[in-house]
């Protein structure tokens, strides 16, 4: 099974008409697509009634793959809004036990930073993270290129294998040790493939400028890109159950077209979506 979503609901116009009101979009997101990415959770742990409020407002075989917050995966460093760690982790499995009671939780995604390399402590935290998080699938997503190095690539696949995580794979600019490479290997029978455009300017560019984040996503792949990264999501539906596809570039707008059409050529039919608007993508 292949579902193809986008990374949130709230930013992308060919998905809804210019007058649907906040609270309506993720509606008719829903109508589009059968998954979506939870980016939000990684910036602030929602609250139960807002997971209660997206759940009733998608339809019953919706999933949403929640980022974990950015204090779980060391992006704050020491600099934690709680008092201790297990409050911090507590906090979160409260939001990731109301998606799955809907039966709505694909997967928390755990999004590594740049800095975290290969190297022992590392890993243990990692097995740490799946101690908090072990009634949930958890899916890996490293941004270092030590553990896709030469020596560490088959190391970390099979410690990903042995321990149950869902490799994240990832399509992203090739510019240095804070990316990694494409890598189709599923590691869980789910697989997440998320799409961060190929804008090797922008990745290098991280954090300079306020409009970086904008930069770093701004890419339109085209029509050969899309065909080659369709046929890799076809060979990683033969490793796994479950392929979920998300795409990030949406700092153009382009993520939503960019889904569509690799839904149209892998001929996907997405069943069971919210009644969809009339006129948006030619439907």
């Amino acid at each position: 099974m292949i579902a193809i979503g986008l990374t949130g609901w709230g930013d992308h116009p060919d998905v809804y008409s210019s007058v649907t009101a906040a609270k309506d979009k993720l509606f008719d997101y829903s109508g589009h697509f059968p998954v979506v990415e939870l980016d939000t959770s990684f910036y602030a742990i929602p609250s139960v009634e807002n997971v209660e409020k997206w759940c009733k407002d998608t339809p019953d075989t919706f999933q949403f793959v929640v980022k974990a917050y950015q204090g779980m995966t060391g992006h704050l460093r020491d600099e934690l809004p709680f008092e201790t760690r297990n409050d911090m982790f507590n906090a979160f499995r409260v939001c990731a036990d109301t998606f799955q009671r809907h039966g709505k939780l694909a997967m928390v995604l755990v999004q590594f930073p740049p800095w975290f390399d290969c190297q022992t402590k590392n890993v243990n935290y990692i097995q740490y993270i799946k101690q908090q998080l072990a009634d949930y699938p958890v899916a890996i997503e490293f941004r270092n290129q030590t553990w896709y190095s030469e020596q560490m690539k088959d190391k970390t696949l099979a410690f990903l294998k042995n321990n149950d995580y869902i490799h994240c794979v990832c399509d992203e600019p090739q510019a240095g040790s804070g990316s990694v490479p494409f890598v189709p290997i599923a590691t869980h029978e789910k697989v997440l493939v998320r799409i961060h455009g190929r804008n090797v300017h922008g990745w290098r560019n991280i954090g300079h400028g306020e409009n970086w984040r904008k930069v770093r996503f701004l890419y339109d792949y085209n029509e050969r890109e899309l065909q080659q990264l369709s046929e890799q999501v076809h060979f990683l539906n033969k490793q796994a159950k479950q392929v979920y596809v998300l795409f990030n570039n949406n700092s153009g707008g382009h993520a939503a077209k960019n889904a569509k059409r690799m839904q149209q050529i892998l001929q996907l039919e997405f069943e069971n979506l919210a009644p969809k608007q009339l006129g948006l993508f030619g439907d």
